[in-house]
This record gives C-alpha cells, structure tokens and sequence, in this order.
C-alpha cells in the first residue's frame, strides 16, 4: 500500500500521514505520495513529510508534471526526493529534465488514457516511446479503470496498438514497473523472470 496525503491539503496534513506510513513500514506500506491537482499546493511545503517518508526507506512518489510543466516536476525530485513521479509527462518538454530523471533513474508512472479527457495530450501523443529512449524508467498504469474504463492489460494493449511500442518496449516497461515497485525482492526475482520468459517468447520483429 502506498499511503498518500494531497496537494490540496496542508503540509501537516502530509506530514501525519508520512508518520501513519511510516508506523508500518514493513508491513504492507512500502509507499508515501500526494495524490490530486498539483496546481493546489507549493511543494516545499510538503519536504517535511518527504523526509520521514525517506527516513524510513518509503517510495516517494508525488503527482507531478500532469497539469504542471516540467519544472515541477524537478522541484519534486530535488525538493521531496521522489523517487517516482505520478505521470510526469510533462517532462519531455524540457532534455534537462529528463537527464535529471535519468540520471537519478525516478521511475515516471504514465496512465495512458488518463490525458485526454482533461486535454493534457491527445491519446496518441502519450510520449512514452521519447521518454524511454530518453533513458528514463517508465511504468505503465490504470490510474482509475472504473473512471477511463481501460485496465491495466489495456493500457499495454494501447501502447503497443496505437503508440506503436515493440515487444522488446513492452518488456522495458514491465520491468520499470517491477524495479519501481515497493515489492519485496524475491517477489521482484519472480516477476522480472515472468517478464524475461514472456519477452524471449515474443521478439520484436
């Protein structure tokens, strides 16, 4: 579970829920995050939750960069430490981001049919392929199935049918997804080898 405050809410708010994650940390938590508009809130107000989210080895992982630019999303990663940004996808405007990203390997979570309704981007326009190339970790999620009606396999299906990603893609984005995750790591082991069976089984053409 990752346990998340919101941008709409005041630090402190942030701040009680950062130590409610980190009493179970270990125990079925493995996460903090600011979910809701982040227009709503100024980041430096939410760094003394980030940091008992760091202080005991949480993922970090604010929503960023969906209505903000990419400029947000650096103040995420050098100001909460994220060690995941909820979409993100803005941040293929600006090279110096994504080297940032890169560099510090923050995973981006991308929610494909999450962008066009609030007119973000259209659904081909989803820069998952410039992002990956970009050397950045991307994971691909269902943000809401019941509110876009898509679900998870779907969402792959989109990346492959409509963004045009390769299996060899496909299998990148799987394995972000894993090492990403707060799961343990023979968990990890097991699935990343499920992703490896799958990818030998399917090459890109």
């Amino acid at each position: 579970m990752v346990v998340a405050s919101s941008w709409a809410r005041p630090g402190s708010h942030a701040s009680r829920l950062a130590r409610l994650a980190a009493r179970y940390a270990g125990d079925g938590v493995v996460g903090f995050g600011l979910s809701n508009d982040e227009r709503r809130g100024r980041v430096a107000d939410f760094a003394p939750a980030f940091r008992i989210a760091a202080e005991h080895g949480l993922v970090r992982t604010p929503h960023a960069g969906f209505f903000t630019g990419a400029g947000h999303v650096r103040e995420c990663v050098e100001v909460l430490g994220a060690t995941r940004i909820g979409h993100g996808t803005s941040a293929v405007a600006d090279p110096a981001v994504l080297e940032l990203l890169a560099d510090r390997q923050v995973a981006l979570e991308v929610c494909p049919t999450s962008y066009p309704p609030f007119g973000v981007h259209p659904l081909a326009g989803v820069p998952v392929g410039a992002v990956l190339a970009a050397g950045v970790p991307v994971t691909i999620g269902s943000d809401d199935p019941l509110l876009f009606g898509v679900g998870l396999a779907g969402q792959y299906a989109l990346c492959r049918d409509l963004l045009g990603l390769s299996n060899t893609e496909l299998a990148a984005l799987a394995r972000c997804g894993i090492a990403a995750s707060g799961a343990p790591g023979d968990v990890k082991r097991r699935l990343l080898a499920g992703v490896d069976a799958w990818s030998a089984s399917h090459p890109s053409p």
